[in-house]
């Protein structure tokens, strides 16, 4: 199916100027690979705390673990969500505070929290009495938050179901924690990655307070909201600007809590580093599956296995970008593995260049997020995706 000349907004994404430096960046280097701009990443960070001066950043490093990201976030104040004991070693490794790392995982084994509580990590999350245990047992006397069930409603990238717990589960285990000599600490939620309904913050907030106000009646005073992550990034479908989010977010904490409200906390992931991140890819085939078929199979080095695993589902739509001119063909898109699975984008069709050739590059913007973290280690023998960090569109970091 043709349509009008190809017309990619690559003023949305980047500058002329900064995609050619990209461009020269890349000749001569193996593809697929992601560059990370880190001065992006920097500047995401300053825009959080200009938008959102009521709240303590907690990097979610899962998106991006990279070391060069991390001691940049580490250099700008930045506090940190780690989910194993692996990311809490990498945290030290690189000079970060034992008190400003959170343990935000609810599934721990109860030897990686008594490692965690030996390297000075206080702060844990939890929504199980199972774990609430573990946590007594192993970091006797730490601030412990717990965290809601929540509905994704809205978001691109749900993460409903399988963490946190029904409002009357968190009361009972706040109760025990107390009894455990534990400091119960406060509540958390997370509305989904990527959450383009902004009232979603406000039906969890409204939970936390009923909360506060139930166990505070047993004499319990809970001090911190962690508000999770969620805030976009530049896909193909639009979101608000973050200066929307922080706004509303705001009106929802004083219309429940006052201007005398919790400490709040977030975990932001995405958000910081997604746009900071381009990968370049080639293209190894073109085809189509019958002489007739309306639709052409564009078959990229770089697949769900090798990094694009949030196209699951077609769940996060990635923007890309070809060079070549001409009229607007549909095209399918797969990855390079012999796993049927690893088809990255068949109903949610994109339009390419009808001159697009094999050889080709292709540049997907915003992948600065959970894309060289989720590649696999060799499936089908595929190294995992090389990254390369600049300091800004300028030379590659040493």
């Amino acid at each position: 199916m043709r349509k009008e000349q190809y017309d990619f907004p690559l003023g949305d994404f980047i500058s002329e100027d900064n995609f050619d430096k990209i461009k020269e960046f890349s000749e001569g280097k193996e593809t697929p690979f992601l560059v990370v701009n880190l001065a992006k990443v920097e500047r995401m960070y300053d825009e959080l705390v200009k938008n959102m001066p009521f709240v303590k950043i907690y990097y979610a490093m899962k998106a991006n673990p990279l070391d060069e990201v991390i001691t940049a976030l580490k250099n700008k104040g930045s506090n940190f969500d780690a989910a194993t004991i692996y990311e809490i070693d990498q945290l030290i490794r690189l000079g970060v505070q034992p008190e400003k790392i959170s343990y935000g995982n609810t599934i721990k084994k109860e030897k990686d929290i008594a490692y965690a509580y030996e390297k000075g990590v206080r702060l844990f999350v939890t929504d199980s009495e199972s774990d609430l245990h573990k946590i007594a047992r192993n970091a006797p006397g730490s601030r412990v938050f717990f965290r809601l069930l929540t509905e994704s409603d809205g978001a691109d990238w749900p993460l409903s179901r399988k963490f946190g717990s029904h409002p009357d589960i968190i009361y009972e285990l706040i109760i025990q924690a107390h009894d455990l000599g534990l400091e119960p600490y406060g509540l958390s939620f997370h509305v989904g990655s990527q959450q383009r309904d902004i009232g979603q913050w406000d039906n969890a907030i409204s939970k936390c307070k009923y909360l506060f106000e139930a166990v505070a009646l047993q004499g319990i005073k809970l001090k911190m909201i962690n508000l999770g992550g969620g805030f976009p990034a530049k896909y193909q479908s639009p979101a608000n600007e973050l200066e929307t989010y922080a706004h509303e977010i705001l009106r929802f904490i004083q219309e429940d809590f006052g201007e005398d409200h919790p400490e709040i906390i977030i975990e932001p992931g995405r958000s910081l580093v997604a746009d900071a991140g381009i990968i370049v890819t080639e293209i190894i085939m073109i085809s189509r599956k019958a002489r007739l078929n309306q639709y052409k199979w564009v078959y990229l080095d770089i697949g769900k296995f090798g990094g694009l695993i949030e196209t699951l589902d077609e769940c996060i739509k990635y923007p890309i970008y070809s060079e070549r001119k001409g009229y607007e063909e549909e095209a399918i898109l797969a990855g390079p593995t012999c796993d049927s699975m690893d088809i990255l984008y068949e109903h949610h069709k994109y339009f390419f260049p009808e001159t697009l050739e094999e050889g080709d590059k292709l540049y997907i913007f915003t992948t600065g997020a959970y894309t060289q973290s989720y590649s696999s280690v060799a499936f089908n023998g595929f190294p995992p995706l090389k990254a390369y960090v600049i300091k800004d569109f300028g030379q590659e970091m040493e």
